[in-house]
């Protein structure tokens, strides 16, 4: 991949309103599909985040934006343990401001991968504090990839752009 296959684009507050929405589609299908995990999960969801190179690019303008990693964080069910293999899900940002995704050319504008992640967090911790644990204990490979770049909210709006990783921001 070379700089010329990113897009430096400012990512604005519509763009992250764009991801949301791609997101949130994604989890009404998927439980849709799976009546059993949406019982137990519709009403754990902690937050939609923007991760990995984007997520840093929205900060720091300079990374730029290979493609869109969003990421769903849900609380972990006991009843229930969320489907560890579930497929990525790839959409089309649509826009072509951040140009096309050099990966795939039938898209009008950059690939945004949508993933699900439930997490080991108590009722009673905030959802910063829960997603900022999980990341800081990098007990997973899937933990020590996002940890190694940054989490961007999109997902309660009120909480739109704040950036959970790295905490220093």
């Amino acid at each position: 991949m070379t700089e010329i296959d990113r897009s430096f684009e400012t990512i604005r507050p519509e763009d992250l309103a764009r991801l949301t929405q791609l997101a949130l589609e994604d989890q009404a299908t998927f439980f849709r599909r799976d009546p059993g995990i949406a019982a137990a999960y519709r009403d754990r969801l902690l937050c939609i985040a923007l991760c990995q190179g984007a997520a840093l690019h929205y900060i720091d303008g300079k990374n730029g934006v290979k493609d869109f990693d969003v990421w769903a964080f849900y609380r972990e069910a006991a009843a229930r343990p969320f489907p560890r293999r579930r497929p990525r899900v790839i959409r089309d940002f649509g826009g072509p401001r951040f140009g096309q995704s050099p990966d795939a050319p039938h898209f009008r504008g950059r690939r945004v991968d949508i993933l699900v992640k439930s997490i080991d967090a108590a009722d009673s911790v905030r959802v910063e504090d829960a997603v900022q644990q999980y990341l800081r204990a990098s007990r997973t490979p899937t933990a020590r990839c996002l940890a190694a770049k940054a989490v961007v909210v999109l997902h309660p709006g009120e909480a739109r752009g704040t950036v959970l990783w790295p905490m220093q921001w």
